[in-house]
């Protein structure tokens, strides 16, 4: 009992020093409010930190409709592993948190589970979003055309790192529409 004891207190140390080195980072900025019914639509994945479903997608969009009940379904398509790839199809469903100005959605892709998904650097036209997360595991540029310019690409990776992104792990989307 007494060495699980001395266990237990140099796991609780060990942890606590882990906390107390690591950075702290600014919070995540969201956008002031967000016009639900504006922000419907397809918006086409322009670059984004990848996870197991959808590590090598070219042609990705994600599709929001707002639904009667507050919720919005959300469509995400992409091609698996080139441009005639297999096509994906996943449609995960995003609940507003209250009191956020519709900035702050809980994504649900099973249930009970809700992924953090804050609405940040919205461009005033809806032209172009940031999504982020607070723990900075991943991060969407999105836009409502499948390509920028690179100054413009550019410009939005420098504030992906500035909210304290690791940027080396953002990948560009491959997107070709005929």
């Amino acid at each position: 009992m007494n060495s699980l004891l001395r266990i237990a207190a140099l796991l609780l140390a060990a942890t606590l020093a882990a906390c107390a080195s690591s950075p702290k980072l600014p919070p995540i900025e969201r956008a002031a409010k967000v016009d639900l019914p504006r922000f419907m639509g397809d918006w086409y994945v322009i670059a984004y930190i990848p996870t197991f479903i959808d590590e090598d997608g070219y042609n990705q969009i994600e599709s929001y409709r707002l639904n009667d009940d507050g919720s919005i379904a959300t469509t995400f398509t992409f091609r698996d592993g080139g441009y005639d790839g297999k096509p994906k199809k996943y449609t995960p469903k995003g609940f507003v948190v209250e009191g956020t100005n519709n900035a702050e959605w809980g994504m649900q892709f099973i249930w009970p589970f809700k992924g953090e998904y804050l609405i940040s650097e919205l461009a005033d036209d809806y032209s172009t979003v940031v999504i982020a997360r607070t723990k900075r595991d991943l991060v969407w540029l999105l836009a409502r055309k499948p390509d920028m310019a690179q100054t413009d690409y550019d410009r939005h990776l420098a504030r992906i790192a500035a909210m304290g992104y690791d940027i080396a792990k953002v990948k560009r989307v491959p997107q070709r529409w005929r």
